[in-house]
């Protein structure tokens, strides 16, 4: 019997470390959890791109401004990123 392997999460320990489910049940409560918060992880990067976009097109927004939907854009990518190695990690196992 193969173990089946570990989920990365879509969020982290209070250190920043990853958190990972372990369970044969991708429809468990957790797992749906863990779906639900990528779409929203995602839902939220396409509306931080549409404001760091619109800040960029405005030629009179400050330092400021910058900064923040820089940064906002920074947290989203980090987000969307490890929703993109989770799903990809579970597309590899589907294959095996």
């Amino acid at each position: 019997m193969t173990t089946p392997p570990l989920r990365l999460l879509p969020w982290t320990t209070p250190e920043g470390n990853p958190c990972y489910l372990s369970t044969d049940n991708g429809r468990s409560l957790l797992s749906r959890l863990a779906d639900d918060i990528e779409e929203a992880q995602l839902g939220s990067g396409e509306q931080v791109l549409a404001g760091a976009r619109a800040v960029l097109a405005d030629r009179k927004a400050g330092e400021r401004a910058v900064r923040f939907a820089l940064t906002r854009a920074t947290e989203s990518l980090e987000d969307v990123l490890r929703v993109a190695v989770s799903r990809g990690e579970r597309v590899q196992a589907g294959r095996g």
